[in-house]
């Protein structure tokens, strides 16, 4: 499971299914065998590679220092990685949140941020674009985007205190659809792609995943699988 158009511009991505998992939790002890054998699997070979401990926030971050992992380096805090290095794999985990990925074919630089509804509702793909433009001189019109499989958007309730954090989205209603006085559905790939469109992102230099965690039972999902669910990774590396 990949990104074929971020493929096709020199990006190496690949999706890690529910044969692995990556939640340090419930697999301290085969997490490190399980990204070596899934990294043979998808033929990437990284000389480093750099992951997050996830929290939720829209914290982006260079892929530099860090702390000693399992199977790399881990920054703490951060749900957006950044690196131009060729050598360096970034790995972002997700359940049902949105995995979000951009490259700049140009200027050889790519993004890789996790995009639950918080990270959403604060712009975490916006904060990304932005860093990709004051700090590697990218442009808007050059970057390509890859929403990867989160939730299903029929199965995904939330309440009108999720509604209201996206309350200075003014196209909100977009991706919300009202159930009930106090519940709405919501469309979290559709959310970042009205992010990336609203930002500059070319519509045709995005692609939407067509998987869906809940329902694909070959993907984690945190909703479906309760306490213990497991993670998903996405893994990308510039050509």
């Amino acid at each position: 499971m990949k990104s074929n158009l971020l493929e096709s511009i020199g990006l190496q991505n690949s999706i890690a299914t529910k044969k692995y998992n990556f939640k340090y939790k419930n697999n301290r002890d085969k997490i490190g065998s399980d990204m070596k054998n899934f990294l043979a699997e998808s033929n990437l070979n990284p000389k480093i590679i750099f992951t997050a401990i996830q929290t939720h926030s829209n914290n982006v971050v260079d892929a530099k220092g860090g702390d000693d992992f399992i199977y790399g380096k881990i920054i703490s805090n951060v749900d957006g990685l950044v690196t131009n290095d060729r050598d360096t794999a970034l790995v972002i985990k997700f359940a049902d949140c949105t995995p979000v990925v951009l490259y700049d074919p140009i200027k050889k630089v790519q993004a890789s941020v996790h995009s639950g509804w918080r990270g959403t509702s604060t712009k975490i793909s916006e904060i990304a674009i932005e860093k990709l433009i004051s700090d590697y001189n990218s442009k808007r019109e050059d970057m390509y985007a890859f929403i990867g499989p989160s939730i299903d958007f029929n199965l995904y309730e939330v309440g009108s205190d999720v509604y209201d954090e996206f309350k200075h989205f003014k196209n909100r209603d977009i991706f919300f659809k009202r159930e009930s006085e106090n519940k709405f559905k919501l469309n979290m790939k559709l959310a970042n792609e009205v992010l990336l469109l609203q930002n500059g992102i070319l519509k045709k230099h995005i692609e939407v995943s067509k998987e869906n965690t809940y329902s694909n039972l070959n993907l984690h999902s945190a909703r479906r699988d309760g306490i213990n669910y497991g993670l998903n990774a996405i893994v990308t590396l510039i050509k």
